[in-house]
């Protein structure tokens, strides 16, 4: 099953970033030794929250465990794209964050003095499975999954019957670009268009240089019958004629002309949810939002054109993984334990982060309740049938923030002008660019 297989959260990036330029202040005296767990708390939390579609059922749970225990539960929350810069700013001042998430290697790389060991920690015996936990390079526990989750791209069956197909019929590129090239041929007719926008500002180009450029990743480590377990130097490409298939069909046929998206300012999500559009990039984390209006979406895989894709499944993983700041004092680092080991046991807190709108998704931990979240539903059932999980490649990205950023700039001037040549301009972007941050990151 999926859970087993597979760890998104569009909040940005995990936390790869270069740590402050002067150690953080700790406001206390620093631990060796991790916290236990079981004692009453002294200190107080400081979470620096990476998912800002859980801000608000955040401060809620906040507020609970407040009222509950006495201990003061601040919760930052970055705005979309703009993690690492947010946790640099934090860790510099004063009173940093007690919670925070290393999400992926190169930020373990990064941030792995400022986290504690949490090996045989209270929080990391609640776990049920090792699948999500990051570790350095000396073998400590630096920070550990506290979700996973999936994306695709989410259909809304009712519409798409309505256009005359069946989510059954699509299996594979060729049966997704005959439906969304038709929808949209015949928008006015119909009243909805195939895709929602699919804007290149800060809140929503993660979408395709986050998560959609995974294809590209995922199928070379196909190729060379391997899974990354860290960045490789160089990418060889062979699957960018794919992302530019799947990257076409979307803005090609969509609510907003793709010379409109460079600078944002439409609602994928409320076009989906007013039924504006058939299908909607994003991942299982929209399920409490859009199953409110749309009871019946489900999630397809990224049909791309590659060879065999008919056994293709969702992608699958996180980034969403909970370091404590070793740097803190060690009553903080016991209130922030505490706090940690109350969410994923509480009934109703567990309840609320797993199922609540905007909350986690599927916890991986033993005491957490069971997940209603039918996107994740779809991807145990790709699974179940034999598909393949395609994992999370894109935690490898070099330097994240200036990678990516290069990558919105050359799709930007291909959107304007969607030519072979500034097609290789994405290409370099992509490839090229990958080479660049590698050798500014390793040397």
């Amino acid at each position: 099953m999926v859970f087993a297989l597979c760890a998104c959260g569009g909040g940005g990036d995990a936390a790869e970033t270069n740590p402050p330029a002067t150690e953080a202040p700790s406001g206390g005296d620093e631990q060796t030794e991790a916290p236990s767990g079981g004692e009453t708390a002294k200190g107080s939390v400081y979470w620096l929250n990476f998912k800002p579609e859980a801000d608000d059922i955040l401060h809620q749970i906040a507020e609970m465990y407040t009222n509950e225990t006495g201990v003061p539960v601040q919760v930052t929350t970055a705005a979309s794209g703009t993690y690492e810069e947010t946790l640099r700013a934090e860790m510099d001042k004063p009173n940093p964050p007690t919670l925070f998430v290393i999400g992926n290697a190169p930020a373990v790389n990064t941030w792995k003095d400022y986290a504690l060991d949490l090996t045989g920690t209270a929080i990391a015996n609640e776990l049920n499975t090792d699948a999500y936990n990051l570790y350095d390079d000396s073998g400590k526990l630096v920070s550990i999954g506290y979700c996973y989750e999936a994306y695709g791209i989410i259909v809304n069956p009712t519409l798409l019957g309505q256009a005359g197909y069946k989510v059954e019929d699509i299996k594979n590129f060729e049966t997704l670009k005959a439906a969304a090239e038709d929808i949209h041929a015949r928008a006015a007719e119909l009243g909805f268009d195939a895709f929602t926008s699919n804007d290149m500002d800060d809140s929503s180009s993660w979408r395709y240089t986050g998560h959609m450029i995974n294809l590209e990743y995922y199928y070379e480590e196909q190729a060379a019958n391997t899974k990354w377990t860290e960045s490789p130097a160089t990418l060889t490409g062979d699957y960018m004629d794919n992302y530019r298939n799947l990257y076409d069909l979307c803005v090609n046929n969509s609510t907003v002309a793709r010379s409109d998206l460079a600078t944002g300012g439409h609602d994928a999500e409320a076009e989906f949810k007013d039924s504006k559009a058939v299908f909607f990039v994003q991942g299982s984390w929209e399920w409490g939002a859009v199953s409110e209006t749309v009871p019946d979406a489900t999630m397809i895989p990224y049909y791309c054109g590659v060879a065999g894709e008919e056994k293709a499944g969702l992608n699958c993983g996180t980034e969403n993984c909970w370091a404590i700041n070793s740097k803190a004092s060690a009553e903080n680092q016991q209130a922030t334990m505490d706090f940690m080991v109350w969410m994923v046991t509480d009934p109703e807190a567990s309840e609320m982060l797993t199922n609540g709108v905007g909350a986690f998704g599927v916890m991986p931990y033993k005491s957490a309740v069971t997940s209603t979240n039918g996107f994740l539903a779809d991807a145990n059932e790709y699974a179940a049938n034999g598909c393949y999980v395609m994992d999370w490649a894109t935690n490898y990205q070099p330097n994240v923030n200036e990678y990516r950023a290069v990558l919105v700039s050359a799709l930007n001037q291909y959107n304007a002008d969607p030519s072979d040549a500034n097609w290789e301009t994405v290409v370099t972007a992509a490839i090229q660019g990958w080479a660049t941050q590698y050798q500014a990151v390793n040397g």
